[in-house]
């Protein structure tokens, strides 16, 4: 899953979220610096990557790209999670989107500080672009996988990302709607104070 939905997933509390945010950017020598809970975090974001990544209705979705997709295939289904996750919000949250990615947007400036370059300049763009709330469009994907043909050894096999979502959405919709309460039931069984 990408950021919206480790972002909904982590439970109310600053540096856990930070942690979470930052966790697939941060090296090693990074960690030293940062607060004990924002490391939980990081710690939380790991455990649901790798309960997603083993899920058999994440797989089969990812199987189904990989023809066309090959590696990028998991990658796409992290961005379609965010974005399904989007057009099913108001199953899984009680707030509204918009009132949600604004209070994220304000956990992270509350702690702008404490985030290792480059990494907060890339907090404040992700933030002044509403990188969070672009996941509801087929455009705002569009985006992101735009950014990301720039950080890739083979951007071709993005070139058809947002068509593969369309054409899938269907299964797409339905696998996710059937692993997003797993995932929340193992988030709530986590206890944060043993990671």
């Amino acid at each position: 899953m990408n950021f919206l939905a480790h972002l909904l997933l982590t439970p109310k509390d600053e540096a856990l979220l930070l942690g979470n945010y930052l966790a697939d950017f941060l090296k090693k020598r990074h960690l030293q610096q940062l607060p004990d809970q924002v490391i939980k975090g990081i710690k939380l974001h790991r455990k649901i990557d790798t309960f997603t990544d083993k899920h058999p209705l994440m797989l089969k979705g990812a199987r189904r790209l990989y023809e066309r997709h090959h590696k990028y295939a998991p990658v796409l289904m992290d961005v379609y999670c965010d974005y399904i996750l989007a057009q099913n919000w108001d199953t899984y949250s009680d707030l509204s989107i918009i009132d949600f990615t604004q209070s994220v947007y304000q956990d992270l400036e509350n702690q702008i500080a404490i985030i290792p370059p480059p990494f907060d300049k890339r907090t404040i763009n992700m933030i002044q672009h509403d990188w969070l709330l672009s996941y509801t469009t087929l455009e705002g994907i569009a985006d992101t996988f735009e950014r990301m043909k720039r950080r890739v050894s083979k951007p071709e096999w993005l070139d058809t990302a947002v068509a593969s979502l369309e054409q899938h959405y269907d299964d797409l919709n339905d696998e996710f709607n059937q692993f997003f309460p797993d995932i929340q039931t193992m988030v709530q069984q986590i206890n944060i104070a043993d990671l």
